[in-house]
């Protein structure tokens, strides 16, 4: 995995990317780093991650304002396009960090255990 492209999209006051990339840099494992809010995963990497978690609900920070702000039921009754296109167009909207690596594995939200099973196997 040492050699794999890591693109981890992160919000620079979210206290979980703080601790995401803390954790990436205690094993010295290097990334692109993008601002989920200036530059939010294409569309193209929304629906590949819809697809790979079998909901769009996974995609959602559910504790942020902008969530909040759209309402779960609203949500909840975005077909996957609509739900592409509010992600895309709003970063806050996606649960972060969201990491991609050069071979298409995503993970959503930062779990330890997770996080080194697939990047330090």
């Amino acid at each position: 995995m040492a050699n794999s492209h890591i693109r981890i999209f992160s919000y620079s006051s979210c206290s979980t990317c703080r601790k995401a990339l803390k954790w990436l840099d205690g094993f010295n494992i290097e990334y692109e780093l993008n601002d989920i809010v200036k530059d939010p995963p294409s569309k193209e990497l929304l629906a590949l991650a819809i697809q790979k978690f079998g909901d769009k609900k996974f995609l959602f920070n559910t504790r942020g304002i902008s969530y909040r702000n759209l309402g779960a039921e609203f949500v909840k009754k975005m077909n996957n396009d609509k739900a592409i296109e509010a992600l895309n167009h709003d970063g806050k909207l996606i649960k972060r960090p969201f990491l991609v690596t050069s071979s298409g594995e995503i993970l959503l939200g930062f779990s330890e255990s997770n996080w080194a099973k697939l990047l330090l196997s």
